[in-house]
């Protein structure tokens, strides 16, 4: 059997009932599916991956530390809480974490962001029913819940878009807005970029890949001033680079890859440009988890000493039913 999306891009949207549900694919893996882009890892690409992928070993984690951002976390979130106790009078410790699943490394789960004017996540779900006070709720507890990441993980071949050394050291540099992206900025990386970075890596993309992409979010945010860092505190939405938001990386996306993640907060530019959204489409219209805060810094490296920038991927999300979303617990084997 081939593998390939279960319909064209050009088909989309699938579900008509809502006109301001961009692109949706409501309905592609079944009516009451949950799972989205993840129903694209299967058994035989998964098996194929490790095969073509694992070589020599070599592990890399893919985890920033929960507590990286310190007292002064940005995007209002919570400040994370370890509390280390002994259990005396033995000679033995337990602690307790309090700590908001977007403060860190994370996957963004189906029930984060839905389709602002239409109310709806994915598969036509409705704020009621994730609440839990609608009729479908009573027979669906937990719908869209990161358990359904959690399952048979976030595993397959991960291929490393090392943007930000392209455009440090590699052909980026020549090209003035590539070269001048900002973390801190609606700067966008765009798609003919993306493509070009690959090509100058030497790396191909395969049908179920997961798309990680380097933009050297963690050496900005650790340049940054402790004035700067309380600018941004304030500000309200955000303004930070990522994936530019087009019609042509949404095909992109579609047509080959399982999930997507990004080391800058939001992996596209924001706020977008236009009345939609990544976030929108990719969580709410197709089920595709998007990572965000992926510690990339020592997998950069790891690629350029091996010469090789796909890799072997597993991440195991906390099992918490209805959560919204969830440290990655990612690692590279190469």
């Amino acid at each position: 059997m081939s593998q390939g999306p279960p319909v064209p891009f050009s088909d989309l949207p699938l579900s008509k009932t809502h006109a301001s549900t961009k692109l949706n694919a409501w309905g592609a893996y079944g009516d009451q599916d949950e799972r989205g882009f993840l129903n694209r890892q299967t058994d035989a690409i998964v098996a194929a991956a490790a095969a073509s992928e694992i070589k020599t070993g070599t592990r890399v984690s893919l985890n920033a530390a929960l507590d990286f951002q310190g007292d002064r976390p940005l995007f209002g979130r919570q400040v994370f809480k370890k509390d280390v106790y002994q259990k005396k009078p033995r000679i033995v410790h337990d602690d307790t974490w309090h700590f908001n699943t977007q403060s860190a490394s994370q996957w963004d789960g189906l029930r984060h962001y839905g389709y602002q004017a239409a109310q709806r996540f994915y598969n036509d779900t409705t704020v009621e029913d994730i609440a839990g006070t609608s009729e479908k709720a009573k027979s669906r507890a937990n719908i869209l819940g990161v358990q359904n990441l959690e399952k048979h993980g976030v595993v397959g071949r991960g291929i490393l878009v090392d943007f930000c050394r392209w455009r440090e050291s590699g052909p980026g540099k020549d090209i003035p807005e590539a070269a001048s992206f900002q973390s801190f900025e609606r700067s966008p990386i765009k798609l003919e970029w993306i493509k070009q970075v690959l090509e100058w890596q030497g790396t191909g993309v395969k049908f179920g890949d997961i798309l990680v992409i380097r933009s050297g979010y963690f050496k900005s945010y650790y340049a940054l001033s402790d004035d700067k860092i309380a600018g941004l505190q304030a500000m309200h939405p955000p303004s930070l680079g990522g994936v530019e938001q087009s019609e042509e990386g949404l095909k992109w996306i579609w047509e080959n890859f399982s999930a997507v993640a990004a080391d800058h907060p939001s992996f596209e530019q924001w706020p977008s440009p236009h009345d939609w959204s990544f976030h929108e489409v990719f969580l709410a219209g197709w089920g595709c988890p998007i990572g965000e805060l992926f510690e990339l810094e020592e997998l950069s490296k790891t690629c350029e000493r091996l010469g090789r920038w796909s890799f072997f991927m597993t991440s195991e999300v906390v099992n918490v039913p209805g959560g919204v979303a969830s440290p990655p617990n990612a690692l590279a084997i190469f």
